[in-house]
């Protein structure tokens, strides 16, 4: 006779199966390196400064 099999354990964990599949492809396809990440920053610093480089300064307020 066939072991008795509780349906809502069974939909529980195959929900959970699914739902790490989906995170693991997901981690490889949005996840960054680290070195991809302090790149990204790095880049970021210096634009922001060299624009701060080219402002004007505005005239004193009477």
């Amino acid at each position: 006779m066939a072991d008795v099999v509780n349906l809502n354990q069974f939909r529980k964990k195959r929900r959970r199966h699914e739902k790490e599949k989906r995170a693991a492809e997901n981690r490889v396809r949005f996840g960054r390196t680290k070195s991809e990440k302090e790149t990204a920053q790095k880049t970021e610093t210096d634009r922001i400064r060299k624009l701060d480089g080219k402002k004007r300064e505005t005239p004193p307020h009477r």
